[in-house]
């Protein structure tokens, strides 16, 4: 199918406050005593419906939410006062599947459930660009850290668009892969995909050849993460696992058994040491070393949909289907 790249202006459905612009672990209680227990520091209805997505500015001076169900709507907000900033009304038509930060700090992205990729100028919320090409919902988007490729998942398979020109690049599989979500290694060489039959995939940036196929999971793989250095990534899925993988050999490393329910989320801390996961039982905060349960934060939310670490690495923010937004302070002993 050919792509279609369009261009809209649009300015009445933002508003700003300018002025605050293999081993299988199954850990059984709490592990090493290196967090101490995490503290809440506000907790604040943030949507209409579920918090669909979260993200940290890559400065880390904000957070973003995207709603779900048929709300569509993006917040900005001072996560240190819990204040909202800015906020896009009816960004899509449904839900805010999945949010992106270009690596500079400048453009927005968002994906819904309508098929359409937008683009925003993160500055002041305008809308810049729509890219379209996918035929059915798009689900995750990922960043190469040189800002210069955008990667879109959805039920039609992967996407590439250059940021710099705003068009399509290339479409990497189509129909056979249904993407839930993605993650690009740290040297932008590398593209994990996960799908409805959990399967990971491993691809090659630049050439767009199979690397190769990680089969561990027996359901959807909802999340994926690749620790800083870029060793190991990180999968969890509606099988209620968590499994870490050595990306070198394709070897599964650890499983992770603590959550009784889906694992909807999944955010390894910018020190590669700490990994935390959400899922309909609450929070768990995990030890990547050892794969030790250090944390359980069984009663933080309704139902976690979504989580991320900011870019310090010392505060934790969790959406739920409770319409919330959770922020922990996260300190070591």
């Amino acid at each position: 199918m050919a792509f279609v790249l369009i261009s809209v202006q649009i300015g009445q459905n933002f508003r700003i406050n300018p002025a605050e612009a293999a081993n299988d672990l199954v850990p059984n209680s709490v592990g090493s005593n290196s967090l101490a227990e995490p503290q809440l520091l506000h907790s604040f209805v943030a949507h209409t419906g579920i918090v669909k997505s979260l993200i940290f500015s890559p400065n880390g001076k904000m957070l973003v939410s995207g709603g779900g169900e048929n709300e569509g709507s993006i917040h900005f907000w001072n996560f240190q006062t819990g204040k909202n900033i800015g906020n896009i009304r009816k960004a899509h038509s449904a839900a805010v599947e999945s949010m992106a930060i270009t690596p500079d700090g400048q453009t927005f992205i968002s994906a819904g459930s309508e098929n359409r990729i937008n683009l925003w100028n993160l500055k002041n919320l305008v809308f810049n660009r729509v890219l379209l090409g996918h035929t059915s919902q798009v689900l995750s988007l990922a960043i190469t850290p040189d800002g210069k490729i955008l990667i879109s998942g959805g039920l039609d398979g992967i996407r590439l668009w250059d940021l710099r020109q705003q068009r399509p690049l290339a479409t990497l599989v189509r129909f056979d892969n249904v993407i839930y979500t993605l993650a690009i290694s740290p040297d932008g060489q590398t593209l994990a995909s996960g799908d409805h039959k959990g399967v990971i995939k491993l691809w090659n940036l630049t050439s767009g050849e199979l690397i190769d196929q990680l089969k561990g999971h027996s359901q959807i793989v909802t999340s994926l993460a690749f620790t800083p250095n870029g060793e190991k990534l990180v999968s969890g899925s509606r099988d209620n696992t968590i499994k870490v993988w050595n990306v070198n050999t394709g070897k599964e490393v650890l499983t992770l058994k603590g959550h009784h329910n889906w694992v909807n989320a999944i955010a390894i801390n910018p020190d590669g040491k700490t990994l935390a996961s959400g899922g309909k039982d609450g929070i768990r905060l995990w030890d990547l070393t050892t794969g030790e349960l250090e944390k359980s934060l069984d009663n933080s939310h309704d139902w976690i949909s979504a989580i991320a670490f900011s870019p310090d690495g010392k505060t934790l923010a969790s959406g739920g289907f409770d319409r919330k937004i959770n922020i922990w302070k996260l300190e070591k002993n």
